[in-house]
């Protein structure tokens, strides 16, 4: 029988914020901005870790400055479902950050940073080169507004306001 982690408070939201914001915070001084002592605030980020809600701790990377100042969304169309061993090797590849299965007219999204558009070429022709790949269409971002991992927060009237602005009716 498997412990279900109990539900997160507000502390733990609370907590999880400073952290997505500044990783290396003490204890001590992240329990003053959440309003806990500093031996409180590292059990609750011991549980936080062993409940599996925190995955790690890691540097946050500037393309740019590191040689990678292109970054593209590749959409990749596949024959059958999309994940594929050889798909899956492409993990492997330092500028490959993410790859999702998705629903819509694509089935898989790629997130990539690259040196170059001549990498990026080489990146698709590594792509075609796999089984199963019919199509691909890439997206080359001109500016980046806004980049940030997962959030501790939960925006409630995403849930409550379901109404179109357009029409006025309530969705489904």
């Amino acid at each position: 029988m498997t412990d279900t982690p109990r539900p997160l408070d507000a502390i733990d939201r609370r907590i999880l914020g400073e952290l997505c914001q500044k990783a290396d915070l003490s204890f001590a001084e992240l329990g003053d901005r959440v309003g806990l002592s500093a031996p409180a605030t590292h059990e609750r980020v011991k549980r936080l870790r062993a409940d599996g809600r925190i995955k790690g701790t890691a540097a946050q990377l500037d393309g740019p400055s590191i040689g990678k100042p292109l970054l593209a969304f590749v959409h990749v169309d596949t024959s059958g479902w999309g994940k594929s061993p050889e798909l899956m090797d492409l993990t492997e590849l330092p500028e490959l950050e993410e790859m999702h299965s998705v629903t819509g007219d694509t089935c898989m999204l790629l997130k990539v940073r690259l040196q170059s558009s001549q990498a990026l070429e080489g990146f698709l022709a590594r792509l075609y080169k796999i089984t199963g790949v019919r199509a691909t269409r890439s997206y080359v971002a001109l500016s980046t507004y806004l980049e940030r991992g997962v959030q501790a927060g939960i925006s409630e009237e995403l849930l409550l306001d379901r109404t179109y602005p357009s029409t006025g009716e309530e969705g489904g």
